[in-house]
């Protein structure tokens, strides 16, 4: 099935689609977005779009549409929703070379956005959610948007004529046994046909996402499908697409999965709102000094000194980006929700420098211990030895300037400013410095 567009006899006037035509030159998402709204504003006042001109170059097109907002505001509609029809139609007169002054017709609210202005991204438990109840393509999509920062758009464009493929992951193989990684995280290039500012960058993919991605590749190779390193990595949904002549999915068809798991979930958040979780967290991290504000930007897209840099000479040295890569790997703790697996060895030396901290020896005299060599009884040993050195530590500190004397010459002491601390009852008495 190829997607229709609900106004598509209006691609059969020759004048809407010059005009649609011209609109593409700037935006294909702004062409059909004013399109499908000249054909809403038609069926609506029950005009056609010749009829629109004749109004407009008679006057009564003003006043028509001033009854047109005022009748939609009354009914509870958005000024956000009403500014569109506005737009269009001063881009259908202008290009017909008319004038309306449609622009100094106000409408309410018109910068507004309440469906978006209180909306919080998922907790981490929320996402986790999400995540279960995804498909496995769902999970491979959202595991890219949540944890590496991507807009939707870049994993397949909005005809669903490119994509993000295999080879623009850093790492990924394809073996007799399946989908392999080689690096976590591991580098996600996105070209500048992929980027909205039209700009290359990279950000990271974590372990998490990339089991996400392995899992719903290696479907597709059980199912016959001879995957390459120019594959889509997501693949084309079969409910529908933009075109025949590509594999590629559309932005529109690829949040459908979002949309599913998010609302199988009970929640009612928009697909867009993954990208706010990343962008979230990364913000905690960035609070916390585990990375930098230019490099945060740059992980989602936006230009500033790394991006102008990096464009410039179409690669960083090879220790920045492992730099990047180091301060990505700090920053995942914020961003993943699942506990990375830590082997039997590794949680035994972990538990054994806890005991070691807490008795109260410093980091750096930790590193030096060879702990993976060192018994529960060496390290019990090293606790006691630290624990009786501190208390006698404490002893000492506590009883400085403290002496004993013979109790005759108590009245000689207090005189030369000496204190009083105790009479040990056989001649002795304890006295302290000033």
């Amino acid at each position: 099935m190829v997607f229709k567009s609900k106004y598509e006899n209006l691609k059969a006037n020759k004048l809407v689609m010059e005009w649609y035509k011209n609109l593409q030159g700037g935006s294909l998402i702004t062409a059909d977005n004013y399109l499908r709204t000249l054909g809403r504003y038609c069926k609506l006042t029950n005009n056609t779009p010749e009829s629109i001109l004749e109004k407009a170059k008679s006057g009564e097109l003003k006043h028509e549409f001033i009854e047109f907002v005022n009748d939609l505001q009354n009914q509870g509609k958005n000024g956000s929703y009403l500014i569109l029809f506005k737009k269009m139609l001063n881009s259908w007169l202008t290009f017909n070379n008319l004038d309306q002054k449609l622009q100094g017709i106000k409408i309410r609210g018109a910068n507004l956005t309440p469906t978006i202005q209180d909306e919080r991204p998922p907790t981490r438990e929320e996402l986790e959610k999400i995540i279960r109840n995804a498909s496995l393509r769902g999970r491979a999509i959202i595991g890219i948007l949540a944890f590496s920062g991507i807009r939707p758009e870049s994993l397949g464009n909005y005809k669903g004529t490119d994509g993000i493929v295999l080879k623009d992951i850093e790492g990924l193989e394809i073996t007799d046994q399946g989908i392999n990684f080689k690096i976590f995280p591991a580098m996600l290039k996105i070209r500048p046909n992929l980027s909205k500012k039209g700009n290359a960058y990279f950000t990271f993919i974590p372990e998490q996402a990339g089991k996400y991605i392995k899992d719903y590749l290696d479907l597709r190779l059980r199912q016959g499908e001879k995957l390459n390193m120019e594959s889509p990595l997501i693949l084309s949904d079969p409910r529908g697409s933009h075109s025949k002549a590509t594999e590629f999915i559309s932005t529109m068809f690829l949040l459908r999965d979002v949309k599913k798991a998010i609302k199988k979930s009970g929640f009612s958040f928009r697909p867009y709102v993954m990208r706010v979780y990343f962008a979230s967290a990364m913000d905690i991290a960035e609070s916390k000094g585990l990375i930098s504000h230019s490099w945060r930007a740059f992980f989602m897209g936006h230009k500033g000194d790394i991006e102008a840099r990096y464009s410039t000479n179409k690669r960083l040295p090879p220790d920045v980006i492992e730099q990047m890569r180091e301060a990505y790997k700090r920053c995942q703790k914020y961003l993943i929700t699942e506990l990375p697996q830590v082997e039997e060895s590794n949680l035994q030396d972990l538990i054994k420098k806890q005991m070691l901290l807490v008795a109260g020896f410093k980091p750096e005299e930790i590193e030096k211990m060879n702990i993976s060599e060192m018994s529960n009884e060496e390290i019990t040993q090293k606790i006691r030895e630290k624990f009786m050195g501190s208390l006698k530590e404490s002893l000492v500190k506590n009883a400085k300037g403290q002496f004993v004397i013979n109790k005759e010459k108590v009245e000689d002491y207090i005189s030369k400013g000496f204190e009083f601390v105790a009479d040990l009852g056989n001649g002795k008495i304890i006295m302290k410095m000033p």
